[in-house]
């Protein structure tokens, strides 16, 4: 099935930039975060300007941890929140470029800088946003291997060639570094006539992608081993909407996806551990690596290898002890498996975006 890709980059630049003007206008909730963020993100939106804030269209909160000090990429930064939120966690040593298509949301992100410098206590700015296409990153000037994170919220399912966003975006990250980004995933494989209808697109339904098939292009990047943050599954409440997707369940999931030499495909023995320090901030208790790894503080957790070097190879080494070598391997390490990475809400219901 082909896809016209400027066909769909227009469609996406209308909808975004005409049809759509407050979060509200949307007809279905795939694109919006119900749960309430921590309090030290909450902080920081309340001093979000409210422009910014109403033309938010994100599924997911796409802000990690440790972020001082570094060098991040927005791929479809909208109206900019996202961005103003890193701004501020990053400091004024680090620096956030923001891209997106769309003229009229360019324009609400670059009209709130000053703003959002002055209130940061910042003394100049270290955000910027430039108009550019996710799909053609090489476009926009930036060095190969030059961040430490590339973040996105609920945006590649719009692009069309979603694999190239993918190579493209292990190839900008310095080794160590992280894609850390929240968007739609269907359970199994969209339609071609659903993929050819623009509201469904513009509504993040129809570009979603296959779960093992985002699982396949994902690793033919270079990401090894995906991990998911956070899911949950969407419920869709508009009636016109239910008849044409019938019997097609989408989830919201949040994946962290490391470039790292030498990650195996499966989750390996090694025999290797880490006791967590403590020293993440806003962390002082324990830390979540992903969904199914918790590092309560000063306790001895025994891991795979896959996840030692996500710990030890990255901008989380210095909180953490380890223990072991690679000279012995013990082995499939337990816990693995091939099933979907991601489930529906308690007891199998969906759960509502309020």
């Amino acid at each position: 099935m082909s896809i016209d890709n400027q066909v769909k980059h227009t469609e996406v630049q209308d909808y975004y930039g005409k049809q759509l003007t407050q979060s509200e206008d949307l007809k279905t909730n795939a694109c919006c975060t119900p749960q309430a963020p921590v309090k030290y993100i909450a902080d920081i939106l309340a001093d979000i300007h409210d422009e910014v804030m109403a033309k938010y269209y994100g599924c997911g909160l796409t802000i990690p941890f440790q972020l001082k000090g570094l060098k991040i990429l927005d791929l479809g930064s909208g109206s900019g929140r996202d961005c103003f939120i890193a701004s501020k966690l990053v400091g004024q040593e680090g620096k956030v470029i923001g891209v997106d298509m769309t003229d009229e949301q360019l324009a609400v992100a670059n009209k709130y800088i000053d703003y959002h410098t002055e209130k940061f206590g910042l003394d100049y700015a270290n955000v910027e946003f430039r108009k550019g296409n996710i799909e053609a990153l090489e476009q926009l000037g930036l060095e190969d291997n030059s961040l430490d994170l590339i973040i996105s919220n609920c945006v590649v399912n719009l692009a069309v060639d979603k694999q190239k966003v993918l190579q493209d975006a292990y190839r900008l990250l310095k080794p160590g570094g992280e894609m850390y980004f929240s968007d739609v995933y269907s359970d199994r494989r969209v339609p071609s006539n659903l993929q050819k209808d623009p509201v469904l697109w513009g509504e993040c339904l129809s570009g979603a992608l296959y779960w093992n098939d985002f699982l396949n292009f994902a690793k033919n990047a270079g990401f090894t081993d995906p991990r998911v943050v956070e899911s949950r599954s969407i419920s869709i409440e508009n009636e016109e909407i239910i008849e044409k997707v019938g019997n097609l369940k989408f989830f919201s999931v949040t994946y962290r996806l490391f470039k790292l030499e030498g990650l195996e495909s499966d989750c390996e023995d090694y025999g290797q551990s880490v006791r967590y320090k403590g020293t993440i901030k806003h962390r002082p208790h324990a830390f979540d690596l992903d969904d199914h790894h918790n590092f309560p503080t000063g306790k001895m957790i025994t891991v795979c290898g896959n996840t030692y070097k996500m710990l030890n190879e990255t901008r989380f080494k210095d909180h953490f002890e380890f223990f072991g070598t690679w000279d012995t391997h013990y082995g499939i390490f337990e816990g693995c498996g091939g099933n979907m990475p991601f489930k529906e809400g308690e007891n199998g219901e969906s759960v509502a975006c309020c």
